[in-house]
């Protein structure tokens, strides 16, 4: 997904703010929905690292640690965008798997 096909429900939220980080449009996976809380641009951190380590000639560490410090720890507000960690989704289900074993 990229901005072009998010332009219509973008140009929708006309009342709500969400920030979109710029050079990055290919890593967008969608928009996150939080209850009572606005929508938010939501990234994929393995293309940010990848367009980081293209764009910036970085390796993957320095790419890391850019992400980090610039973009991930940054606060703009409440349209603030999320990063997704795709990479870790196995992790994420093992951990639901054994605490519903343990229980």
């Amino acid at each position: 997904m990229n901005l072009a096909d998010l332009s219509h429900i973008i140009v929708d939220m006309e009342d709500e703010v969400m920030l979109k980080a710029d050079y990055l449009d290919d890593a967008i996976l969608g928009i996150a929905r939080r209850c009572g809380q606005t929508d938010i641009i939501a990234y994929d951190v393995n293309k940010i690292i990848d367009i980081l380590m293209t764009r910036d000639n970085m390796d993957d560490e320095e790419a890391m640690e850019f992400f980090e410090f610039n973009i991930l720890g940054g606060w703009h507000g409440e349209g603030t965008p999320c990063f997704i960690f795709t990479d870790e989704k196995e992790d994420v289900l093992d951990e639901i798997n054994w605490n519903q074993e343990s229980n």
